[in-house]
């Protein structure tokens, strides 16, 4: 690490990346620091002067923390290894997760792997786990995301280690998957496609907002579940017609059949070496499941961040393959 990359981290409030103490009882672990909700949470941690190691499948990333963050492999293979890196840790916050099934990465394994972690978690004597869940986990066993997410919820219960359950339904900010890349397809494309009718809702949250309600729940001894929501409500179509309006494009917005909107979006897939959206996905969107009637959790509104970071916004793709197959890159370049 350089002099100035070492006084930026200590100008911030970060601990002298210089300083290496020993880890001991009262360190937390951090899935996937280096990535995307978990580089939010790894922030604000250090922040709080906490002593922080991350379990992680990509430690070739940029890592801009430095020595401040210690660098543990996510050993799924290994359940000893694993919990000799949770041995003497507080706190496990859980962040592992795929997005759809792929060739290198399914629901099936994420769950067999997610099980490995929460073994080791409970062999090393983790005092609490805070994992991310999804909306409505208990509610679609038939689409694989939420059955996978709700098979989980039911592990953590049965090894009785006391935690929370947070439960996002669409994060954005620090180029996310689903705004950025609305927004793109607003810049770039000649229509904006609808599925059905577009009245289904969803209250985006911002993963700063994301980060805070993770650390928040990492106190206390009992169970807690949370659904985590932003403080603004949108139908699908409200979202993208905001976001137009924010960047000041014009665009046709055509409802269409959810088959034909998926057949197109599988035509922008190789060019774009990603996979844009699934049929799961479109389904859990079309059911509400991104909506909550609950209480907000954050702050951030996403029109006021949307017009704040207008000039940036969408202007790259933000590709879920990119992210899981380079892993010399930092998530914001791919």
């Amino acid at each position: 690490m350089g002099e100035d990359q070492r006084e930026a981290l200590q100008k911030r409030g970060f601990p002298d990346p210089m300083y290496h103490p020993p880890m001991k009882e009262g360190f937390q672990v951090l899935t996937g620091a280096l990535g995307y909700t978990g580089k939010a949470v790894a922030e604000r941690l250090l922040e709080r002067g906490v002593r922080l190691r991350t379990l992680t499948n990509s430690p070739d990333r940029p890592n801009p923390f430095g020595d401040a963050i210690d660098i543990k492999p996510l050993a799924f293979d290994d359940v000893d290894a694993l919990a000799r890196s949770l041995d003497g840790a507080d706190v496990l916050y859980n962040t592992y997760w795929v997005r759809f099934n792929h060739r290198l990465f399914t629901f099936k394994q994420a769950v067999a792997n997610t099980k490995t972690l929460l073994d080791a978690a409970k062999r090393a004597g983790v005092r609490r786990i805070v994992h991310v869940s999804i909306l409505h986990a208990d509610q679609a066993d038939d689409l694989s995301y939420y059955n996978g997410k709700h098979e989980l919820e039911d592990t953590l219960r049965e090894i009785e280690i006391p935690h929370a359950i947070i439960r996002p339904g669409v994060l954005f900010g620090r180029r996310d998957i689903l705004v950025n890349n609305i927004a793109w397809v607003l810049r770039h494309m000649p229509f904006f496609g609808i599925f059905g009718d577009g009245t289904y809702r969803l209250r985006p949250l911002h993963v700063d907002d994301m980060a805070e309600l993770l650390i928040e729940h990492a106190d206390g001894e009992g169970n807690t579940m949370v659904d985590a929501v932003g403080p603004e409500g949108f139908s699908y179509i409200e979202l993208v017609r905001t976001l137009a309006d924010i960047l000041q494009v014009r665009r046709p917005i055509l409802r269409t059949w959810p088959v034909l909107g998926l057949a197109v979006s599988k035509l922008l897939n190789p060019f774009l070496r990603d996979v844009i959206i699934t049929r799961e996905e479109i389904k859990g969107l079309m059911r509400g499941l991104l909506d909550s009637d609950q209480p907000a959790t954050g702050r951030i509104k996403l029109t006021e961040w949307a017009q704040e970071h207008r000039e940036t916004l969408g202007h790259r793709y933000a590709s879920e393959v990119g992210r899981r197959i380079t892993r010399t890159k930092a998530y914001e370049q791919l």
